[in-house]
């Protein structure tokens, strides 16, 4: 009886989110970024006369930049909420959860606090964006060879 009562309570208070409308916002905002980048890189290549190639490590270190800024000041969250995955699926929501750590555990020290915890979140992802970058490079090579 105690358990219907709190599972009717719990349903009463949970949020509702549309993942339409959710996948639509990250659509939408994640174009936005991609046309702000394309932007960006177009304004180096105009601006300081530098090919596409160094001209986009540049777009990708402004990105960097400005997304560990926004969370070095306690908005890149807010921002998250409100344009959802659009700004976390780029380079951006790699430099938000390596800043975020190490924002988390600088009262530890630079060893044991950030040092330690930096890749706490992003580990994983350099982990297995090494492994399978290894695993298709091994079935290009086998497959197609080595040009």
């Amino acid at each position: 009886m105690k358990n219907i009562k709190y599972e009717r309570i719990a349903n009463n208070h949970k949020s509702e989110e549309s993942r339409v409308k959710n996948a639509v916002i990250a659509f939408l905002s994640g174009g936005v970024l991609g046309f702000f980048a394309e932007w960006l890189l177009n304004f180096y290549c105009n601006i300081f006369d530098l090919s596409r190639t160094d001209a986009s490590t540049l777009m990708i270190v402004t990105f960097i930049f400005l997304a560990s800024l926004a969370t070095a000041l306690g908005f890149f969250d807010k921002l998250v909420n409100r344009f959802k995955c659009g700004l976390l699926i780029p380079i951006t929501g790699f430099a938000h959860s390596m800043t975020s750590s190490a924002m988390d555990y600088k009262k530890e020290g630079l060893i044991y606090g950030i040092g330690m915890n930096i890749f706490k979140l992003a580990g994983c992802v350099i982990l297995y964006g090494v492994v399978s970058a290894w695993f298709f490079g091994m079935i290009r090579y086998f497959i197609g060879g080595a040009s």
